[in-house]
């Protein structure tokens, strides 16, 4: 009986240490076949510069236009407009704009009325913003971002020269604990993969937070039809139908970058991640089965 248990034991860890080979195994060959793209790129050098809409959707957004907007209209750049759709905002937001617009000649305000029903969400206010566009060349954010450099839209818009969607990165500000760090790694996480399978032409998804298409794009998909019932998905959604295989441009300079504040409660930041993942079951079967294959070998 002695000996029976140490049989046990030893074919018990044996099972343990194939499981833990085998997903070893698949985490270097996604490392080799997708993330390997991503460590050997190289940027695109590209003069280019297109006239420029920068988009960003506010409800009841009035701290953090205050905080974040100056950073986007103060750009080195010299053709871009920003629009600012104040999305039903029941707070200062609209007083704040109509005050910024008077200093900033580059700021455009579209106000949505109160007695306008729509969908959850921003798509609604997204479209009209588009719609509102002067230029072709569209560069999306949100009101909670901002840029640490004046050439965030030099170094974002240069990529349109050989392509029609560009996918950056939105960052999260370092902070001290534990679930800034991990909010922190899960972005990082998250953007190495959609960077690396946009690589292998696969592009599944865009951030809204930092993400560049054209007008032209937007129409000629039909914009977001095809799943306005779903509140979220103004990004991933869309950028799956949009996405061909040569259209598609990835930017991660250090200038490139837009910054948010993390969450700052366990809470706040299960109840965002929850929302985040309602598109998922909508991805490709294949996109699907690799991204849950690759969470679970990390697991």
């Amino acid at each position: 009986m002695f000996f029976s248990f140490y049989t046990n034991l030893d074919y018990q860890i044996l099972i343990l240490l194939v499981v833990c080979w085998f997903f070893l195994l698949t985490q270097i060959l996604y490392n080799l076949y997708f993330f390997r793209k991503l460590i050997v790129y190289k940027k695109r050098k590209s003069n280019y510069r297109p006239n420029v809409s920068v988009i960003i959707c506010a409800k009841n957004e009035y701290d953090n236009l205050k905080k974040n907007l100056k950073t986007i209209l103060n750009q080195d750049y010299i053709n871009y407009e920003v629009i600012v759709v104040n999305d039903q905002s029941n707070d200062n937001t609209k007083d704040l704009l109509n005050e910024y617009e008077k200093t900033y000649f580059r700021l455009k305000v579209v106000n949505i009325d109160d007695n306008v029903n729509h969908i959850i969400g921003k798509k609604f206010a997204l479209t009209l913003g588009i719609k509102s566009a002067n230029y072709d060349h569209l560069l999306l954010t949100d009101a909670d971002c901002y840029v640490d450099s004046n050439k965030w839209i030099s170094s974002m818009t240069h990529n349109f020269v050989s392509s029609d969607i560009v996918l950056g990165y939105g960052a999260y500000k370092k902070e001290k604990g534990l679930l800034n760090k991990l909010i922190r790694f899960d972005t990082y996480t998250i953007a190495i993969q959609y960077f690396s399978y946009a690589l292998r032409s696969l592009t599944y998804m865009g951030v809204g937070r930092n993400l560049a298409y054209k007008k032209s794009v937007f129409f000629n998909n039909k914009g977001f039809a095809s799943h306005m019932q779903v509140s979220s998905g103004d990004d991933d959604l869309f950028i799956k139908e949009a996405a061909k295989k040569s259209n598609v441009q990835i930017e991660f300079s250090q200038n490139s970058h837009t910054l948010s504040q993390a969450k700052s409660s366990w809470k706040e930041w299960y109840s965002q991640k929850r929302r985040h993942l309602t598109t998922s079951p909508l991805y490709d079967n294949k996109i699907k089965f690799l991204l849950s294959f690759y969470s679970i070998s990390q697991f």
